[in-house]
């Protein structure tokens, strides 16, 4: 087949250099470089409009430690490029070079639009054919290929320095960036996008909120499956560019404008106090396995960005697959964790972001196979002086492995031992008390003997993955089919209790105890010693109907309706005056373990349990499901001077006599919250608080939370 790579250019170029890595825009033109240790000839394709045939095509003469390089002079910004690398085709053993496939710079600061399986829009793939790998296919896909955007970094960042919030202060709120403000009710300029969520900084201030965790923003790839059946990937988890953000959350008013709107959204919420966490994929990218469309790593280096395996006829034609996405990243090589750091970097120092939560971050951590808490990347990340000092949380799984409490010292993470016990014991499972126990306190047998603390463990009931808040008190069972998978997608293993009817109903006390649940879970949450993450839409009960695999559904299920925020002010105004009261009785915001010590020499240990009678809790008694513990606010500084608080947490369908403890110096106890009681006595403001006579006793009601404040 003739080729049709054949240099044309009337622009000056010189070698340039080989760092950085990526479109380097300078004064007098453009430095490009790119890794490639396997290939042969590296073609750099210029366009003047991504939809028509190059203006350019420049063979990079120059190749500095595996690092093709050139200089464009007179080139600017907005200009559009991609990559076309020769080399071997042998998909046996690793290599899938294809001149004939346009490659996006894995360091491509923004490009054109979304990415489709071009092999799939070209030529459908063919059973019959002698060669196995769509990839072969030849013929030339440049047109339609999403192309590169040359960015220039300069922006005005007004000042913005990071809020610098400690962990142990934080209240993170997961969220979808397009799904919190596409609703038609969200009544926003520019819905679903970077700058719509803006709109709704003050709504986040006034909830109490300080630090977004955003669902996947970098580009990602759209799955051709889902397009077929008419649906999206709409999370975000299939990245495809990896210092590209998100280019359908743009307003497009022009090519890379989502890279400065961006920064202006990073920019507003750190005005407002609001930390930044991005959900990023580094365990594998949007390329799938060998089936998959060939966009970039796979046509650059295949077997350097890649972990392959094969047979022995053909050792490296197949893809390890840790994931359960087709492929997994292969960070035993040098240059792959110099370019995940690179692109960690990037986001911190010119994109300003806080922190990042590491989607199947146990795949981070594999080296031949297993994970390892000394694996390179997590030593990388602890030498670097720039990722070292951020916010770093692993999502502590992958398809094979649970690391819960196994990752290092610098690392927080999602504590999902911490949600399976507290839905268990808040729809009343039997033998859930010790383990709570340990839960309320920050997990301290996951983080305890490690050099961590409480604020290690990230605490949520509720996530994007999973059913929302108000499904998780009203579906006993998936509802899924709306994904058209035949409800066999998501997990079945929800711990969820649709308290007597499946899914919606006109029953008063089943709405009621709904959300007397919805309220328990909240105290639950924003009570216990570590970071509290709640899922966005939660505070004013989003529902998704039951689905608990929302993946795929770009659509009212997953958008956040906003009239519910009448609807369910009650629940609304209940989660501000959790979160308000969190931060004021500062003991419940504690950096470190509870020790059932004396502290602070009042004669009161820092926590102390109880049963229904003062006695110590049958912890292994497997019908218990009450349990009570006191809190000395002396051992933490805040501005209410001297206190005490007293939680009961009855998840028992009876009613509880609880017996008070006696306090010392005069103070008395005051009930601050039951959950019980009707909106407005439910949580009563300070200085309203009801005295509890002195009759020893609290009535505690079926399946409740109660909170009193001895001063």
């Amino acid at each position: 087949m003739e080729s049709r790579l054949i240099p044309k250019t009337d622009k000056e170029i010189s070698s340039g250099k080989h760092f950085p890595l990526g479109a380097t825009l300078c004064d007098s033109g453009v430095n490009f470089a790119i890794y490639s240790q396997h290939a042969s000839e590296v073609f750099l394709l210029l366009f003047d409009r991504p939809d028509k045939e190059p203006t350019d095509i420049i063979r990079l003469e120059t190749r500095t430690k595996y690092v093709w390089h050139t200089f464009v002079h007179g080139l600017g910004h907005g200009k559009f490029y991609g990559y076309k690398i020769r080399g071997d085709y042998n998909p046996a053993y690793g290599f899938r070079f294809n001149e004939s496939k346009l490659l996006i710079d894995p360091y491509a600061k923004a490009l054109t639009g979304k990415t489709r399986d071009i092999d799939n829009l070209l030529l459908p793939y063919d059973p019959n054919s002698p060669y196995k790998d769509l990839s072969l296919d030849m013929r030339d896909n440049t047109r339609i290929v999403p192309k590169a955007v040359i960015v220039d970094n300069s922006f005005d960042w007004q000042g913005d320095t990071s809020p610098g919030i400690p962990l142990e202060k934080l209240i993170i709120y997961e969220v979808h960036l397009k799904g919190f403000t596409a609703h038609r009710s969200s009544l926003v300029k520019n819905p679903g996008t970077y700058s719509g969520f803006i709109e709704k900084i003050p709504y986040l201030k006034d909830l109490g909120i300080n630090a977004v965790e955003f669902l996947p923003l970098q580009e990602f790839y759209v799955d051709d499956f889902l397009l077929d059946r008419g649906l999206t990937n709409y999370w975000g988890y299939n990245t495809i560019g990896f210092f590209a953000p998100e280019s359908s959350f743009g307003t497009n008013s022009f090519p890379g404008c989502q890279v400065n709107e961006f920064k202006t959204l990073v920019r507003e919420l750190h005005k407002a106090g609001i930390e930044v966490i991005m959900d990023v994929v580094y365990n594998h990218t949007g390329e799938g396995n060998e089936l998959g469309p060939t966009i970039s790593f796979k046509g650059i280096d295949n077997p350097t960005y890649y972990c392959l395996t094969g047979t022995p006829h053909e050792p490296y034609r197949y893809y390890m697959n840790y994931t359960g996405c087709g492929n997994s990243f292969n960070l035993s090589n040098t240059h792959v964790i110099r370019f995940v750091m690179d692109s960690l970097r990037y986001w911190v120092e010119k994109m300003h972001v806080d922190g990042f939560r590491f989607d199947l971050a146990s795949v981070l951590g594999r080296e031949e196979g297993m994970f390892q808490k000394s694996a390179s990347f997590f030593d990388a990340i602890s030498q670097d002086p720039v990722l070292n000092r951020i916010k770093l949380i692993a999502e502590p799984w992958d398809l094979g492995t649970y690391q819960v409490g196994n990752f290092p010292v610098d690392w927080c993470e999602w504590n999902g031992r911490f949600r399976d016990t507290m839905r268990k014991f808040g729809k009343g499972d039997a033998g859930q008390v010790r383990d709570m126990g340990a839960r309320l306190t920050g997990s301290a047998d996951l983080y305890g003997d490690d050099g961590r603390s409480a604020y290690n463990s990230i605490n949520f009931i509720t996530c994007h993955d999973g059913f929302t808040l108000y499904d998780l008190v009203s579906y006993n069972y998936k509802h899924n089919e709306a994904n058209l998978e035949n409800n066999c997608d998501g997990t079945n293993d929800n711990n969820s209790w649709n308290c007597g009817v499946e899914g919606e109903t006109e029953n008063g006390n089943i709405i009621s105890l709904r959300r007397q649940l919805v309220k328990n879970y909240v105290c639950h949450l924003l009570f216990s010693s570590g970071t509290p993450m709640i899922l966005g839409g939660d505070e004013f009960m989003r529902t998704q109907n039951g689905n608990n695999n929302a993946y795929c559904q770009d659509n009212d299920i997953s958008w956040f309706n906003w009239d519910y925020l009448n609807k369910n002010a009650d629940i609304l105004d209940f989660f501000k005056k959790v979160i308000t009261f969190t931060k004021k009785y500062t003991i419940l915001q504690r950096r470190k373990f509870f020790l059932g010590k004396d502290l602070d020499a009042d004669n009161i240990p820092d926590i102390s349990w109880f049963g229904k009678d003062l006695n110590k809790p049958s912890w292994d008694d497997p019908e218990l499901r009450t349990i009570c513990y006191q809190l000395d606010g002396g051992e933490e500084k805040s501005d209410v001077g001297d206190y005490h608080l007293f939680i009961i947490l009855n998840a028992d369908f009876n009613p509880q006599s609880i017996k008070i403890p006696i306090l010392n110096n005069g103070m008395k106890w005051y009930r601050a919250i039951d959950t019980s009681l009707k909106s407005g006595d439910d949580f009563l403001y300070a200085g309203r608080e009801i005295l509890i006579e002195p009759s020893d006793c609290y009535f505690a009601n079926a399946r409740s939370t109660v909170v009193l404040i001895g001063k």
